[in-house]
């Protein structure tokens, strides 16, 4: 039995993965979060893993608070930085692969085509600059790893826009969204499906990778959508950057090629209205 570890264990993506491990038989998923396992801490990560026998491990741990960051830039980097350099070192110490979760952020959004994996990376805020941080460390301190970047995750679990939406739209009557901020809403459960193939297939085409469902969409396009598929009747006006200012400057444009993941790994990935449909109806359901 092969032991996973997943780090940020109570967050959207690590529920996720909950929901498609029990098709793999052959693997021990661990789930930890920051009070079982505090990644910024090296000697805990140390301990950690001198007591279990980790075969993969899958940070999903982050600070994410995008706008939180920019006055809160330490403690954004000893979490999105340090903490994945902790995890990558004792991969690297215990022969396990690194499987790091980034994001579109690392981008500056002022090209108006899709990113790859070799374009430049420049972020604009701190949340950004501590992921991008968090690669970096991982390249540097471990061989066997995956860096996957993905955009606007969303699910059923935990607090994202998705389920800020469905709030709002049952509290307000009109709503102003952003309309000049584009780039692809992606399902975690899509993202978790991915993690689990490289996993399952033991693949060693390591490096560094783009993720996210297909599509376009800017963030009223998105919240449009929800509302749409959820029948809530609320008035929508799409709104510039400018008249929504936030501490922490966002890219316009983050939409990323995802070429490379697609023809290695000879997948199709789904359609983001498609995702979005389903777990709509999954939180209809009572799924949350």
């Amino acid at each position: 039995m092969k032991n996973i570890l997943v780090t940020g264990g109570k967050g959207q993506l690590a529920s996720c993965i909950k929901d498609v491990e029990n098709f793999l038989n052959d693997f021990n998923f661990i789930y930890v979060d920051y009070d079982e396992l505090d990644i910024t801490k090296e000697n805990d990560v140390k301990l950690f893993f001198e007591k279990q026998e980790i075969k993969y491990c899958i940070n999903c741990a982050a600070y994410t608070a995008v706008d939180k960051a920019e006055s809160e830039a330490e403690i954004s980097k000893e979490i999105n930085t340090t903490g994945a350099r902790f995890l990558a070192e004792s991969c690297k110490k215990h022969n396990a692969v690194f499987i790091q979760i980034s994001t579109d952020f690392v981008f500056d959004g002022k090209q108006s085509f899709p990113y790859t994996e070799t374009d430049k990376t420049t972020p604009l805020g701190i949340y950004g600059i501590t992921k991008l941080g968090g690669e970096k460390a991982t390249i540097s301190s471990v061989d066997k790893y995956f860096i996957i970047r993905t955009s606007w995750l969303y699910s059923e679990y935990g607090n994202n826009f998705l389920k800020t939406m469905l709030r709002l739209g049952k509290e307000r009557e009109e709503l102003s969204v952003v309309c000049d901020q584009v780039g692809t809403p992606t399902y975690a459960g899509d993202l978790a499906d991915m993690i689990l193939k490289i996993i399952t297939e033991e693949s060693s085409y390591y490096g560094t990778y783009h993720y996210s469902n297909e599509g376009v969409a800017s963030w009223y396009d998105f919240a449009k959508t929800i509302f749409d598929e959820s029948e809530i009747k609320i008035k929508l006006l799409p709104i510039k950057t400018e008249a929504y200012p936030t501490p922490a400057q966002r890219p316009y444009y983050s939409v990323m090629d995802k070429s490379k993941i697609k023809e290695t790994f000879n997948i199709e990935i789904p359609y983001w209205r498609d995702s979005l449909k389903k777990t709509i109806t999954a939180i209809k359901n009572g799924k949350d």
